[in-house]
């Protein structure tokens, strides 16, 4: 009975990813098991599925009831494993000069930081590295958000970020925390060619403990009439920058 159990909370536990990027870049990662699938006819044209993957074909309507509401399935629907964990470690033995390292601390919206994959995936940066506490877990929304980045991007959960920035900074990383208080630029800040940028939460921002483990705090030259960008489009613009200095 306890091994039942087991078995059923893992398979409530499975993510199901939605929309036709989504699920073909799942489908095209070799390390990202699909459990099974739903497709309606039309999207069956465009996705073939491997034939050891069991397959649903069903009507728009019929996928609708497998995922949030309003969720834009486009007639594609998976049932996946979450990917393996990879270790930092592993991560940063990868290390190019010129491709940035994310950092977020504690940003846990999952539509953030599936845009954050996005833009990582556009600038080819090394990876993003998270709390594994603090930080959305693999769904259909951040993979849907993502467009794909999901599988391609390397994604590094660590228990302690203050232990994993200093890891970062021992592989030759220059640490730059993004904050509006800061009182440098962030092209002033750039220089170095292995460069971590590291992001706080939405709304509250980097924590003390956090910026005290950065090499550099820097903002980005945003104009008096906004306060603040979205985390996002903030990670989006530092990686430009990042990439045009390298």
């Amino acid at each position: 009975m306890r091994r039942k159990a087991r078995q059923q909370t893992k398979a409530e536990n499975r993510p199901r990813f939605w929309g036709r990027h989504a699920v073909a870049a799942a489908l095209d990662n070799p390390e990202r098991r699909i459990v099974r699938m739903w497709l309606t006819r039309e999207a069956a044209e465009f996705l073939v599925p491997p034939k050891d993957i069991p397959v649903t074909y069903a009507e728009a309507a019929d996928l609708a009831r497998l995922v949030p509401g309003d969720a834009p399935h486009q007639g594609a629907v998976a049932e996946v494993e979450r990917l393996e964990d990879m270790l930092l470690a592993d991560l940063l033995d990868q290390a190019e000069d010129g491709r940035p390292l994310l950092v977020l601390d504690q940003v846990t919206d999952p539509h953030n930081v599936g845009a954050i994959l996005r833009s990582a995936a556009a600038f080819d940066a090394l990876g993003i590295v998270t709390q594994d506490r603090h930080a959305p877990p693999e769904s259909g929304a951040l993979a849907k958000a993502a467009s794909g980045a999901l599988e391609t991007v390397p994604w590094v959960r660590v228990v302690n970020l203050a232990r994993a920035l200093e890891e970062i900074a021992e592989a030759g990383f220059w640490r730059i925390g993004l904050t509006g208080d800061a009182d440098t630029s962030l092209q002033e800040a750039l220089g170095p060619k292995r460069v971590a940028l590291v992001l706080g939460a939405e709304g509250e921002g980097m924590r003390q403990n956090t910026a005290a483990h950065c090499d550099a705090l820097a903002k980005l030259p945003i104009s008096g009439k906004m306060e603040s960008l979205n985390v996002s489009n903030a990670a989006a613009i530092a990686l430009y920058a990042a990439r045009a200095a390298a």
